[in-house]
Order: structure tokens, then C-alpha cells, then sequence
């Protein structure tokens, strides 16, 4: 199984739990899992922590093409996809508007056209006016799990040295 990261878990993961101050083992473990093409995020992404100018930003830098995937042509075929389901749903016109020009919708249509799991922190949520990203994974039948979960799943550990 292959992850996708949406741009919440890098941004959460440097302000809260895995501060790159505090626990340099998660980053580690980021690069190391996407050595081995184990974990992703996308080129959109990357420009989004790219634009906050700290050092996240210098680290989404530094990682390149292999980390953050550019779309290829199964990608661009499966934004058709992704954007007939939304557009189907009873979401509000603004909320479809603004979904269809985030990292999130193309983030969805990476995962579906390459079968990865979408690694986020949002959640599913009843919402007519802003389209969550479990909501359209669910919909078009794409894993979707949280930075615990795919912990767990993976069994990282970051243990200190006696």
C-alpha cells in the first residue's frame, strides 16, 4: 500500500505533534518511506508548504519530483472523474467551485487513478458547503485514513537512543 499525503498532515505534523525541532525521527521517517515508494504527497502540495516561507518550507524543497508527483495523463483522466462526482452531489455551487481549484481535488484524482491511500486529517462531515476530502473518497471508493493511522499501520517507531 502506497499513501498520499494531503498538505494538513506536514503542517499539523511541524505545529503540533512532530515539531522538526523536537522530533527530526518523523521527517526521517517520511523521506525514508518515500525511498522506498511507500509515501507521497503531490506537486500542488508541495507548492502550498513551498509558499509559507519557514522550514517546512525548506524542507518541501528539498524534496523534489520523486516526493511531490507531478500529474501524468492517468491523473488528468481521473480529475474527469472526481470532478463528474462532485459536481453530481448536492453540494452548494461555491463549495464545488472552490473544492475544484484546491490541491485536494487533484490530490483525490492522484489516488484514484494510482490506487494510493489518502492520508489526511480532515473529516467526514455533512456539509453542503465545503467538501471535505473523506466525503469524496468515500464516494468514489478510495482509502482514506489519518497520520495515526498510517503510523500504526506501517509500524513506525521513533525511539529515542539509550
Amino acid at each position: 500500500m502506497a499513501y498520499l499525503l494531503d498538505a494538513d498532515i506536514f503542517i499539523q505534523a511541524k505545529n503540533l505533534h512532530y515539531g522538526m525541532d523536537f522530533c527530526p525521527a518523523f521527517w526521517d521517517w517520511l523521506i525514508k518511506s518515500n525511498s522506498k515508494e511507500k509515501l507521497f504527497s503531490i506537486e500542488k502540495v508541495g507548492d502550498e508548504l513551498q509558499a509559507i516561507e519557514d522550514n517546512l518550507s525548506e524542507w518541501a524543497k528539498k524534496r523534489g519530483a520523486n516526493f511531490f508527483l507531478k500529474p501524468d495523463k492517468s491523473v488528468l483522466q481521473s480529475l474527469v472523474e472526481v470532478s463528474r462526482w462532485v459536481n453530481e452531489q448536492d453540494y452548494e455551487e461555491g463549495a464545488k467551485n472552490v473544492f475544484l481549484q484546491k490541491a485536494d481535488y487533484y490530490l483525490i484524482a492522484h489516488a484514484k487513478s494510482k490506487k494510493y491511500t489518502v492520508v489526511t486529517h480532515e473529516k467526514f462531515a455533512d456539509s453542503k458547503t465545503k467538501i471535505k476530502i473523506p466525503n469524496v473518497c468515500i464516494g468514489l471508493g478510495i482509502k482514506c485514513m489519518t497520520t495515526y493511522e498510517m503510523l500504526r499501520k506501517e509500524r513506525a517507531r521513533f525511539i529515542l537512543k539509550p
